[in-house]
């Protein structure tokens, strides 16, 4: 009788760890396992051979062996990474959100030029968005407002009751979930440096951060790059404010080397300010900006030859640059130094962001398709200015970093870690590159093997997945 109990106890043993580890499998098993991939984690610093289990819109394994899961994709010699967070994206219509995804980015975010109207923005993107998305509260937007809409608002300087219109303007939009205020300060030049101050003294109020377009560009005294900084460091000094400056190579030109060093001087003595770059030696925008004023020639150290117009990829004349400056339309500036857009590229406080803007007819500039896999390829394999691991930092970590204090939707993404979002971007280290020249803007970048956004797949093995629009509104509480 005992040696049948003890039989009979072994087999409910038996059973019980059998049924155990059926409901372990169970417990396992994950809507779609990236299987053998080398991760990469900027957080944490992992960089090892992983399987990737993602269930319900989240990372929930990563594993040393082998997971089970509803689709199972080898992605051995790949690397998986978080997915891009581009902090600088105009292009918000979805063939710019298609390219983007192409290129690796799963959240991009219009934190310069932002939106007057946030419920109106976030509403129709609603269901529509292939990755996520969301803006700013802009501040040309509400100084319209307070200057009755005129056209010629942004040269015209604003009385204090008018800055008040725009601070309760702006309020409002932060309450709305604006993930800050975005400023276009060299498009809008009748903007006092009082409005300014103010305007960052209501960011820090609401503890948001201020995404600037600074004063000036060029190197001559006054109105030069490095006043402009002046400018940031010193408001965000007086208020408590954070600012970051957008395009620190269009902005800074020659002066960047000087505007690198008073960033990292202001961030050693505690002030939150950054910025970011993007890979290219041209910039673009449109003719009638106050950015070409009289003078431009002298302060960017460039001539009419340097200006493209973007319909035709036309060099302009003087003549045609004066014809085309009274009617308007986009142009591609061909007035970045390369070794000072370089210069900021590596270094290790500077972000990447495309400053993408939407294609037209084909045309366009092919930042806003090829900005990632153009530092991945070209200055991560090519010319080793950066580390991988670096790069991916300056894509993911570091831009979720940059808003997470108070968005905190961003404390999860920018990560390979249990309980992130599954947003994923698996790229060919040996492969990825940009196709995108001025010739051919939207030819989409080479080696991005996978794009998974909220769990849900925007490209595969290389593809479009032209039905996905799992993007969710990235909103401030």
């Amino acid at each position: 009788m005992k040696g049948f109990a003890m039989r009979y106890g072994t087999l409910i043993a038996v059973l019980a760890a059998f049924a155990a580890t059926g409901s372990e499998a169970t417990a396992q098993s994950y809507d779609i396992v990236l299987s053998g991939g080398r991760v990469m984690d900027p957080e944490s610093g992992l960089e090892a051979v992983r399987h990737v289990g993602i269930r319900d819109g989240t990372i929930a394994a990563i594993s040393e062996s082998p997971l089970d899961g509803a689709t199972v994709v080898d992605v051995g010699g790949l690397v998986v990474a978080p997915g891009f967070i581009d902090l600088h994206a105009h292009g918000q219509d979805l063939y710019s959100s298609q390219l983007q995804a192409r290129d690796g980015v799963t959240t991009a975010l219009e934190l310069e030029g932002g939106t007057g109207d946030v419920e109106e923005w976030y509403g129709s993107r609603e269901g529509k968005a292939v990755i996520h998305c969301g803006a700013t509260a802009s501040h040309g937007a509400a100084r319209r407002l307070a200057l009755g809409g005129r056209e010629e608002a942004v040269r015209l300087a604003a009385d204090l009751e008018q800055v008040a219109v725009m601070e309760n303007r702006l309020r409002d939009e932060l309450g709305r979930g604006a993930l800050g205020i975005g400023y276009g300060i060299q498009y809008t030049p009748g903007a006092r440096r009082e409005e300014i101050h103010r305007l960052f003294e209501l960011a820090a109020e609401e503890g948001a951060t201020n995404f600037v377009h600074i004063r000036y560009a060029g190197v001559v005294e006054p109105g030069s790059s490095i006043e402009a900084v002046h400018e940031m460091i010193a408001n965000a000094a007086g208020t408590g404010a954070s600012v970051h400056i957008v395009h620190l190579g269009s902005s800074g030109l020659h002066q960047v080397p000087s505007l690198l060093s008073m960033i990292e001087g202001a961030h050693e003595r505690g002030l939150d300010v950054t910025t970011e770059v993007y890979p290219y030696t041209a910039a673009s925008t449109d003719i009638r900006a106050a950015i070409f004023d009289p003078g431009w020639r002298e302060r960017f150290g460039s001539d009419y030859g340097d200006i493209e117009w973007g319909a035709t990829g036309a060099r302009l004349t003087e003549e045609t640059f004066n014809q085309r400056r009274a009617e308007g339309g986009r142009i591609i500036a061909h007035i970045i130094p390369r070794e000072m857009f370089e210069l900021a590229l590596a270094h290790p406080m500077v972000m990447v962001a495309s400053d993408g803007v939407p294609f037209v007819d084909g045309r366009g500039h092919p930042r806003g398709a090829g900005t990632f896999a153009r530092v991945l390829g070209r200055y991560v394999r090519e010319q080793g200015l950066l580390s991988l691991m670096d790069a991916l930092s300056k894509m993911t970590l570091m831009p979720a970093r940059r808003l997470e204090a108070y968005v905190p939707q961003m404390a999860d993404k920018g990560r390979i870690r249990v309980g992130a979002d599954a947003d994923i971007t698996v790229f060919d280290p040996d492969t990825v590159i940009d196709n995108a020249t001025f010739e051919a803007p939207t030819q989409p970048s080479s080696g991005i093997e996978h794009v998974i956004v909220g769990g849900t797949f925007v490209v595969r093995d290389a593809e479009l997945v032209e039905v996905a629009f799992p993007g969710q509104a990235i909103r401030r509480d």
